[in-house]
């Protein structure tokens, strides 16, 4: 969990602060483009445009941006001339924009397609709100993450060492709850006696865990226990194949 939110807290943080502002300079930049073309063929309805009176046209005009320079890159020089490929009367020539821009976006390393439309401010403040709630939900988790590694549950021939730090002898062991062990290896162990009275969480996937190639501490772990346990055992216990398929909880 922790690695999830801290990956996503930096996607939405280039989101909101380069990566949606780069995005609609690429979308402007392509709309460029489309624009020339359309001057272009405009221009030389009559076949009579020349290269010097399509460049001196081309030279003067500029990328349109919206007024809202905020969601534009920060370095961002406005008025941003027309790209130079533009100005080329030759490769203008055929109206075969698109792969101009092809061309052009991969010398500048842009996205060769643009988004489908530009991202307004209001769509980069919600990366701003969406990174912050991610960054909260990180810190929880490693709040969370850095209590659990500092936790440890034991068993030993006496009893069982709570979470907590504190021993629960065998003899004070009621019941033992495995319904969940065998799918969400989740126990329950219930005290009563010299110890005190309460319950014992046993997380067997937070306290050693079940990989063969570690030896499987958790059932290492449930084995000692059940090895000195004397009290009620609750499990659930598959019927033979013969019979109809049902679980039955069986008490000890």
């Amino acid at each position: 969990m922790l690695l999830m939110f801290s990956v996503f807290a930096v996607m939405f943080y280039i989101d909101g602060s380069s990566g949606y502002r780069k995005k609609n300079l690429t979308f402007y930049l392509h709309k460029s483009f489309q624009t020339a073309n359309a001057q272009f063929s405009e221009m030389n309805q009559d076949g009579t445009l020349t290269a010097a009176k399509w460049k001196e046209h081309a030279e003067q005009q500029s990328v349109e941006f919206p007024e809202d320079r905020s969601v534009l890159p920060a370095d961002l020089e406005i008025p941003e001339p027309w790209p130079a490929i533009l100005h080329d009367f030759d490769r203008m020539k055929p109206l075969q924009w698109n792969l101009l821009w092809t061309e052009y976006s991969g010398e500048e390393g842009l996205a060769k397609t643009p988004p489908e439309e530009a991202y307004t401010a209001q769509k980069i403040r919600e990366q701003w709100i969406v990174f912050y709630i991610c960054v909260g939900l990180s810190v929880v988790a490693a709040f969370i993450l850095i209590r659990t590694l500092r936790r440890s549950i034991s068993a030993d021939d006496q009893g069982i060492v709570t979470q907590e730090g504190k021993r629960v002898a065998y003899s004070d062991l009621k019941v033992l709850d495995l319904r969940k062990w065998d799918t969400k290896g989740l126990a329950f162990a219930d005290y009563e006696g010299a110890s005190g009275k309460g319950r014992i969480r046993i997380d067997g996937l937070t306290y050693g865990g079940f990989k063969k190639e570690q030896d499987q501490p958790a059932e290492q772990l449930m084995q000692k226990i059940r090895a000195n346990f004397s009290g009620e055992l609750i499990e659930y216990t598959a019927v033979a194949d013969t019979e109809p398929a049902n679980l039955d909880a069986k008490t000890d």
